[in-house]
């Protein structure tokens, strides 16, 4: 006996619908957002439980604590509603969606695994982040004034006088506030960060991981508890796909008739782009390690791939992406055999 279960979550409450597998409204029901009071419901709907919810704020949450109670749990993503909306009208939507085979692109989840990395690596770019945004508003203050500061001197305490006497006391008030908080976030940032690559040097996958051209100790820590395992990709263009690095052709009006009767295609150019469904660390991740390979290791062959693309005509944003794409291609090898990056391998290649 199968059962579809709707989830829709919510902060104080979340509601259920359960589906039969002929389509059938059996059960409809509103639960608080508390881990006992959601395994009782869910355990409650007999049969062979197939349960769907919503990526969100809860998702890795109510992953960690109902998958064990259900045969099968499917995290989708967010999708616009037409029409009537309400949280049953959600629920059932959803549970419809799963009985029928209608989601495409399950959103991955294992929050068990890489759990203490996957927190500290959010932390610390939020507070990288979070120093930026200071940095940027202390530099405001500045150009509000007509003075030019380029450069970090005027984020050190070496210079800070001199600076501040640039501006109007009012002025100087406000970019000393920011400076003290620009300190104190450095000073959270830099313990983050040692905490951050402590964790990662725990798993010795961030070894091998390290040997790939352009990616550094947290790189590699941002790498790890999103992607979690490389096995759940099958291929390379999989892999840049969810990079957002995967090639979408787009065309409409392909065929026309003949005078003859048949039908032969246009032969009009057809769109080329980007996939827009993707998981934007990683291409922060991979695009990052492009830059620092062009940049800081000319020595590798990848950068000599970079200047002949050049030298053929491709634009330099372009074949900057094609050095990403590599390097992802590159990762997940490296990932999935785990062997170190050799750059011979690559050149004989």
């Amino acid at each position: 006996m199968q059962r579809y279960i709707g989830l829709d979550a919510h902060s104080s409450s979340c509601t259920l619908v359960v589906l039969t597998a002929a389509g059938k409204k059996v059960k409809e029901l509103v639960v608080e957002t508390h881990g006992e009071a959601l395994i009782e419901a869910i355990r409650l709907v007999p049969g062979q439980r197939h349960l769907v919810l919503e990526e969100g704020t809860h998702s890795a949450w109510l992953h960690e604590i109902l998958g064990r109670h259900v045969h099968e749990l499917v995290v989708v993503p967010v999708t616009r509603s037409k029409g009537q909306k309400s949280d049953s009208i959600d629920a059932q939507r959803l549970a419809e969606a799963l009985r029928t085979g209608a989601i495409e692109q399950p959103i991955f989840k294992a929050p068990r695994k890489f759990a203490l990395l996957r927190d500290l690596a959010r932390g610390h770019y939020m507070l990288v982040r979070d120093v930026v945004r200071v940095q940027t508003r202390v530099k405001s203050v500045f150009r509000s004034r007509g003075v030019r500061c380029p450069g970090k001197t005027v984020y050190g305490h070496r210079q800070r006088n001199v600076w501040l006497a640039e501006l109007p006391p009012s002025s100087q008030v406000l970019v000393s506030m920011l400076l003290a908080q620009y300190d104190a976030l450095v000073e959270i940032r830099n313990q983050a960060e040692h905490e951050l690559l402590a964790e990662c040097k725990r798993h010795a996958i961030s070894k091998v991981l390290r040997t790939v051209p352009g990616l550094g100790p947290i790189r590699v820590a941002r790498l790890l508890p999103v992607v979690v395992t490389p096995h759940r990709f099958r291929s390379k263009r999989q892999f840049w796909s969810y990079c957002g690095f995967g090639v979408v052709m787009r065309s409409s009006a392909d065929w026309e008739q003949q005078p003859g009767g048949g039908w032969s295609r246009t032969g009009r150019p057809r769109s080329r782009g980007l996939n827009h469904r993707f998981n934007h660390g990683l291409k922060d991740v991979f695009k990052g390690a492009a830059q620092t390979v062009l940049t800081k290791r000319t020595d590798e062959p990848l950068c000599a791939h970079y200047a002949r693309l050049c030298a053929a005509g491709t634009k330099p944003n372009l074949a900057k992406l094609t050095i990403a794409r590599k390097i992802a291609a590159i990762t997940l090898a490296v990932w999935k055999n785990k062997e170190a990056y050799d750059s011979a391998r690559l050149q004989a290649a």
